[in-house]
């Protein structure tokens, strides 16, 4: 790997699971195979290789290294008189062992400077990541919305009654944001002790880390709990509740950009392709599940093809790492693409962009 500043979360060691090791020459030809198919989108015959590799070898014993890489699972044969072309595995290999991170042009580095400036609101900050993302690749950009810091501090609560005993709550930080998300309590609270709850938490613990409210109400609970009234005892419930550091199903939620884009690869431009790809990203929950694995990732992380588990993905792959406020991660960022798409000038723009969203979302705080 060319660079050793872009920490890459391996779904292997080094290569798929059942691929035994391959020598120089396969690597090399495997290597040209799958950069060649990147940039034509065509099958890639032995002819082909015998030209732009410079390993000397003739087309027949370029054909004989071909065959064992397609039993080995790494190229197939889209049709009997074609060239072949990357598998799943192969990818994985290439992205794995083979691949060359190229350093970003310094005109992009510029645009991506000056564009995730910190001005204007986080969410804007977030929409602007999207679509930068989506224009400098041309394909899909997508960014989770973050949860709130628990470094953050407390402004102000409303508590709303809905149905089957479950509280809206609307939570404002000091960043001028707001968060909604639904909890559901051990019994039911009337709307006036909701409010109750609401005034005694406003009154003590504006300003405070919301870390700092949830780990001190606990406390309390533990140590004082026959000693609290039910007025206290009902806003330490609700608050505990609020203030877990979760996402619950209201506050799933991404940005996506520029998902238009990948009608223009041939490979994803059927039309059944393209109805199941738009009503998952209109769906929303089976890919923020698939974002929500990467909010642990060490680096970025690179689902390709079959591998992301959700099937309107299985011609797609998926390049995220996280960002974050204050060195704690709060969300996802990264492109949806073709299996197809170049990945040394994907996973660099990717990483540049979380530290660049980072770093902007802290001079916001």
């Amino acid at each position: 790997m060319a660079s050793a500043k872009i920490r890459l979360q391996a779904m292997f060691r080094s290569a798929p699971p059942n691929v035994p090791e391959l020598n120089e020459r396969a690597q090399h030809l495997l290597k040209a195979l799958v950069e060649r198919y990147i940039h034509d989108g065509q099958p890639v015959g032995s002819r082909c290789l015998a030209r732009e590799t410079d390993l000397q070898l003739s087309p027949a014993t370029i054909r004989n290294v071909m065959a064992d890489l397609e039993e080995y699972g790494l190229v197939t044969s889209p049709h009997t008189s074609a060239g072949r072309i990357p598998t799943v595995s192969g990818y994985r290999f290439f992205v794995d062992s083979l691949l060359t991170i190229k350093p970003l042009q310094q005109t992009v580095v510029h645009e991506l400077t000056q564009t995730l400036a910190p001005q204007g609101s986080q969410q804007e900050l977030l929409q602007t990541a999207s679509k930068l993302l989506s224009a400098v690749t041309q394909m899909a950009g997508v960014v989770t919305l973050p949860l709130p810091s628990m470094r953050t501090a407390f402004r102000h609560i409303e508590f709303l009654p809905l149905s089957n005993g479950r509280v809206l709550v609307i939570l404002v930080t000091n960043q001028q944001e707001v968060h909604n998300r639904i909890i559901q309590p051990s019994r039911d609270f009337t709307s006036s002790e909701l409010q109750a709850a609401a005034n005694y938490l406003n009154t003590l613990c504006q300003g405070r880390e919301l870390a700092d409210i949830r780990r001190n109400i606990l406390s309390e609970l533990q140590r004082d709990r026959d000693a609290m009234n039910q007025e206290v005892l009902n806003a330490a419930h609700i608050a505990e509740l609020a203030l877990q550091n979760k996402k619950s199903d209201g506050d799933k939620d991404f940005l996506l950009s520029g998902e238009t884009n990948l009608m223009t690869f041939a490979e994803l431009s059927s039309l059944t392709k393209l109805r199941d790809m738009f009503e998952a990203f209109n769906r929303k929950q089976d890919i923020m599940h698939l974002l929500d694995r990467c909010l642990e990732a060490d680096g970025v992380q690179i689902f390709i093809g079959e591998e992301s588990g959700y099937k309107p993905l299985d011609q797609c792959s998926v390049v995220t790492t996280p960002y974050s406020v204050d060195d704690q991660v709060v969300g996802v960022l990264g492109v949806i693409g073709p299996t197809r798409m170049e990945y040394e000038r994907v996973i660099p723009l990717v990483d540049m962009t979380a530290k660049l969203l980072s770093a902007a979302l802290n001079q916001q705080g």
